[in-house]
């Protein structure tokens, strides 16, 4: 495993140096962020990310914490002694009986929130964090006993209008209605959850009104009591505990949702797909994965020069790129700057996945990033491989028992196939899917067989004229192909995608293709030395850590079935800020080659099953037709 930051790398890598004009178009690139939505300061200034300062945002999140912490904890302050014997009922905010105890408990646990957000620079928290420690100096001001923390907030609140440009990352206006509409929908839930109590509980000393038993409820939840009086109190102290939980849960998920990242959905328009195609007709052989770069789900940035430009989707707040940047590397500086500029102005994480080593160098040197070796990826080069010898009889065996078989294969270009024929190929393929989350995202292109992709190469393997096996390559320049998908019937012959990938290499001289890219293997330098003799303790314990794992991500199974073709190994690395934001950025990785897929209600889905879809068809049948 091999770890690179940007003070390992030396000034000399003249293919990656930067072009005179795309350092000036950076250097003057005020015009550039200011037509490309870049990013902006607090007074709507370009914002520069090389004066920043790094102190503020932690410094400031760090005392925020601290006082929201210390706002909670001060309610155990007055008869300290005899507080303690209730501990059971001080920390249900229902029991609070003075608004000025209930607001310390709301105040601590927003600022507790709000702090994360302070710390990624997010304007959002900066105006709510602003607004929270005025309201609590101004509730405080005159307690004697909280004099250290009204003073630690007063000067926390200098600094944060002092540095009010270092909170400059944007927030989608979407979830800002979002949040609205969340929190209004929980208020009326928790108010109709308080009144189904009150109303089975019984127990009250008085027929209350509608109105009364509202008001209870409302101030139950931000831990008020009401003017509802409770016989006996016990039943008075669970109604508090009940609504004092729904307020928080309210608060908690109204704050997330007002904070959480914006994730725009991204497409690639087609006048962005016709250029960054004419960048891979010119530089497209340099990186096996620059064609991935096409998929539907992809957004770009360009380099002002547009000799540049990078592609990447935003996941979990991760501004996740995969690749090397389009086009010349000379111009590769230029779009890194822009590319970090987005991911400062919406407080995303920046990221890189599967880049070359030139690629992670640059990254690096530009971006003052990090980078991580993840793995290799397999390159077969046409002339070089062959069937006869010792170390390919496994290969060899497996595909003569499938010709032996009957089955033919079928290596042709997606514009040379028929558009039914097309059809027919990826119906059978989707049939033989296991799950309908389809899984990729650095090395996929999500989509089989379209008549943009002319040029890719789809290779069948047919019994008795029935598709059994299907391989999709996407062009690598003018003479490589990249694997895309592969898929087989699963009551098919076994080795059918080793039948298909020998007759794809046998193919190729035809195709005027040279070299082949295969699977990528992850940690593949990891499990082949750690099988070795000699191999240390710590390298043995790595290895044995990635076969655990790989009985749900097929990582010894994918270096082992690219093995066996000897290819040409090629180091791919990991490209990321800091080790900090490393477990965060890997979750957004995971999620978006949908290793990890997280739940979701489909009402739709749900709809179906209570036959809700068929009433609708029938009222919709049912309607009169207007008369024109």
């Amino acid at each position: 495993m091999t770890t690179l930051t940007h003070r390992d790398l030396g000034p000399d890598k003249r293919a990656a140096e930067m072009s005179d004009s795309d350092e000036a178009g950076y250097a003057d690139g005020a015009g550039l962020n200011e037509a490309n939505g870049g990013p902006r300061g607090a007074q709507g200034d370009p914002v520069d990310r090389r004066r920043h300062h790094a102190w503020v945002p932690g410094s400031a999140a760090l005392l925020t914490w601290l006082i929201g912490l210390s706002d909670i904890v001060a309610i155990f302050r007055p008869d300290l002694v005899h507080k303690l014997h209730k501990v059971d009922y001080l920390v249900v905010p229902g029991t609070l009986t003075t608004v000025t105890r209930s607001a310390d408990v709301i105040i601590g646990l927003m600022l507790l929130m709000l702090a994360h957000g302070l710390r990624r620079r997010k304007r959002r928290a900066w105006q709510a964090v602003a607004a929270l420690l005025a309201f609590d100096i101004g509730i405080h001001l005159s307690n004697p006993h909280r004099r250290a923390t009204t003073v630690i907030a007063v000067v926390l609140l200098v600094a944060l209008l002092f540095f009010r440009d270092q909170f400059y990352a944007e927030g989608d206006p979407r979830t800002r209605w979002r949040a609205g509409w969340v929190f209004s929908g929980l208020v009326v839930a928790d108010v109709f959850i308080g009144l189904t109590y009150i109303l089975l509980a019984k127990g009250l000393q008085a027929n209350y009104s509608f109105g009364q038993r509202v008001q209870e409820t409302l101030y139950g939840l931000i831990g008020v009591s009401g003017p509802v009086q409770w016989v006996p109190e016990a039943r008075g102290d669970l109604f508090a505990i009940l609504t004092g939980a729904l307020g928080i849960f309210t608060l908690v998920v109204t704050v997330y949702l007002f904070l959480r990242p914006a994730e725009p959905r991204a497409r690639l328009g087609r006048a962005d797909a016709a250029r960054v195609r004419e960048l891979l007709d010119k530089y497209g052989d340099r990186d096996s994965l620059g064609y991935f770069a096409l998929r539907d789900d992809k957004s770009v940035i360009w380099s002002p020069t547009g000799k540049a430009c990078v592609c990447y989707r935003v996941v979990s707040g991760v501004m996740l790129a995969s690749g090397d940047p389009i086009g010349d590397p000379e111009a590769w500086p230029g779009v890194i700057g822009p590319f970090l500029d987005e991911a400062a102005r919406h407080a995303w994480a920046p990221a890189v996945m599967g880049c070359s080593e030139l690629g992670a160098e640059v990254w690096c040197r530009e971006g003052n990033l990090t980078a991580l070796e993840l793995g290799d990826e397999a390159v077969v080069n046409v002339a070089d491989f062959s069937l006869a010898g010792r170390s390919m009889r496994n290969v060899r065996q497996m595909v003569n028992r499938v010709a032996k078989n009957g089955y033919v294969a079928e290596v042709r270009r997606v514009g040379d196939i028929p558009p039914r024929e097309i059809d027919a190929i990826v119906r059978a393929a989707d049939s033989w899917r296991g799950s309908p989350t389809e899984r990729g995202f650095s090395m996929a292109l999500g989509r089989t067989g379209a008549s943009c992709d002319e040029n890719c190469v789809l290779a069948t393997a047919t019994e008795n004229g029935v598709v059994r096996a299907v391989l999709q390559l996407v062009p690598w320049g003018s003479d490589g192909l990249s694997l895309d998908l592969m898929r087989r019937d699963r009551a098919a012959q076994p080795g059918l995608n080793d039948f298909l990938i020998t007759e794809t290499i046998k193919a190729a001289p035809c195709l005027g293709v040279k070299r082949i890219s295969l699977n990528f293997a992850v940690f593949r330098a990891a499990l082949e030395r750690g099988e070795r003799i000699g191999a240390g303790p710590v390298l043995r314990a790595w290895r044995s850590v990635l076969i655990f794992l790989s009985k749900w991500f097929q990582i010894e199974s994918l270096y082992k079935f690219n093995a066996k073709f000897n290819p040409v190994w090629q180091p791919r690395f990991f490209v990321f800020p800091s080790t900090r934001d490393a477990p965060r950025i890997a979750v957004a990785a995971l999620e978006a080659e949908a290793f990890l897929v997280w739940p979701r209600l489909e009402l739709r889905r749900i709809a179906r099953k209570l036959g809700l879809a068929k009433v609708k068809h029938r009222l919709r049948r049912s309607s009169p037709v207007p008369q024109r």
